[in-house]
């Protein structure tokens, strides 16, 4: 999923509020974008004001919660670009992680990339966080709940690869639903009408791996009591879906590439070659630039399975998307058991049936096993609910729930001019996500040394993050072209460059000296 190209100026980043949670589930996942704070002005947000859109929608609603007060919560620009909350002495009750707000509170930039979730009046939950103004709102959703910046790009890059014949290397944790975007290119491609076998080469036994994926004949080997066919051949006119690509053992890695390169494959035991025409899409959740470098995976492989590379964001990068995901799990789980109407309460009064404390706890989760364990966990508490008025947790969901470990203070009171956050605990690079370190970056005007001291990592990791990321991109990876187009787009104001081609400045500016071009500091 590689954009590193292209003078095209970044999407605009605007705070924004997406109801997680709320007594009427159908307002689960609306939206009210706060462009009005990023533009320098103040938002009143009441029970009857302003209205929230649905998603895919053109006209929105107010929360009209009756616990919500019309005394308005005023959200107002903080001075470091983020978003400040004012909470009235009598209005509505507000919480974050269960604990009351009042008065004034910033809720800087990093805080609006990871999210922040906060609970109204105990009925009502809505996550503060920052949303890319990007051309959104695709009418087809590939079957793929969420309106999240990551899942958008995901769907448009699907939208863009499904129709060529190419081979895709889908990347991403376990239990993001690599399977599923899988098969969103498949019927959206010229093979749609053929079959799509799903393979999971982690679960194969490795002696056997050739024979299942290439065929064998009788005899080949011990226990061939028959030809085998293999899912090659199976999937001839279709695509193979070779989920835990990165766990093919040599021998097989050499097979598989001898198919993508010609189209042929040597059945186990046979000694002619066998012509199938089949569209692989590989997955994995491993690093096979390491496996690479360790000596456990071929890279002429890995270049012909990235025909096109995609990336799977995993949940806790869609933190908006959560509730949405949650309730349409929940649906299904409550049709098994013939209780699905009762999602359908128009009561402005009803009690909610997902209690706003435990909806906060769901959005505030590290989700390791990201939406596997989400369904898991809607499946667990339905079943665990049956014939109660509300969703009721218990030790083993509690110990599942567990708040992720903090990485920023997501909000601070605001205090007097000399009060200093406190420092930002030391980490491990790979507890970094994509979203923290771009936020990170553009906080710090692309310094990577404070970038790296804001996120509690060493300098050195930072490089390593941004090569190991398909959306960003260094002063290296730029062309000659583009940078003299952004020269002569900014009057060669380097402060601008680097904002709009984000990368770092002590890089750009050897670039620009490279390029004979004189930069105004």
């Amino acid at each position: 999923m590689q954009e590193r190209g292209g003078a095209g100026r970044a999407p605009r980043v605007v705070p924004a509020l997406t109801v997680v949670s709320h007594p009427m589930p159908r307002r689960v996942g609306a939206r009210l974008l706060l462009d009005a704070v990023a533009a320098g002005r103040t938002v009143a947000l009441s029970r009857n004001a302003p209205d929230f859109v649905a998603p895919g929608g053109s006209l929105g609603l107010p929360l009209s919660d009756p616990f919500i007060s019309r005394k308005p919560l005023e959200w107002k620009p903080a001075p470091d670009g983020g978003v400040r909350l004012v909470v009235p002495e009598d209005g509505t009750h507000v919480a974050l992680a269960g604990v009351p707000l009042q008065g004034e509170h910033d809720f800087g930039p990093r805080a609006l990339a990871e999210g922040v979730a906060l609970e109204l009046a105990g009925r009502v939950v809505v996550l503060l966080h920052a949303v890319e103004l990007d051309g959104e709102g695709a009418a087809d959703t590939l079957g793929m709940v969420g309106e999240s910046t990551g899942l958008r790009k995901l769907r448009r890059h699907i939208e863009r690869v499904a129709d060529l014949d190419v081979s895709v290397l889908i990347r991403g944790e376990t239990g993001t639903g690599k399977e599923l975007v899988a098969q969103a290119i498949h019927q959206r491609g010229p093979r749609r009408a053929g079959r799509f076998l799903s393979v999971n080469l982690g679960a194969i036994p490795k002696e056997l791996a050739a024979a299942e994926l290439f065929g064998a004949h009788k005899g080949a080997y011990s226990g061939a009591t028959r030809d085998r066919e293999g899912f090659f051949r199976a999937a001839h006119g279709g695509t193979l879906f070779l989920d835990e690509v990165g766990e093919a053992p040599p021998e097989v890695q050499v097979m598989l590439l001898r198919v993508l390169e010609t189209g042929e494959l040597y059945p186990v035991g046979a000694s002619s070659p066998v012509t199938v025409d089949v569209r692989l899409i590989a997955a994995t959740d491993a690093h096979l630039e390491e496996q690479i470098r360790d000596g456990r995976f071929k890279a002429p492989l890995l270049h012909r399975l990235a025909g096109y590379d995609l990336r799977v964001p995993p949940l806790r990068e869609r933190r908006e998307d959560i509730g949405r995901l949650f309730f349409h799990f929940a649906r299904e789980e409550l049709a098994a058991l013939g209780d699905a109407a009762r999602l359908d309460t128009e009561d402005p009064h009803a009690e909610p049936w997902l209690p706003a404390s435990l909806a906060s706890r769901l959005v505030r989760a590290a989700w390791p096993g990201n939406i596997r364990q989400l369904r898991n966990l809607t499946r667990q508490l339905v079943i665990g609910s049956r014939g109660q008025a509300r969703l009721q947790s218990d030790s083993q969901l509690d110990e599942a729930l567990g708040a992720p470990d903090p990485v920023v203070p997501v909000v601070a009171a605001v205090k007097a001019p000399e009060a200093r956050e406190p420092a930002v605990p030391r980490r491990k690079p790979s507890q970094v996500t994509e979203v923290e370190l771009l936020a990170a970056l553009r906080e710090s005007a692309w310094d990577l040394k404070a970038a790296a001291d804001a996120l509690g990592i060493p300098r050195p990791s930072v490089y390593d993050l941004i090569d190991k990321s398909p959306n960003l991109r260094t002063a290296g990876d730029l062309g000659a072209d583009e940078i003299t187009r952004c020269f002569e787009a900014y009057g060669g104001d380097l402060d601008a460059m680097v904002r709009a081609l984000e990368v770092s400045k002590r890089a750009l500016g050897r670039r620009l000296k490279e390029l004979g071009l004189v930069a105004k500091t």
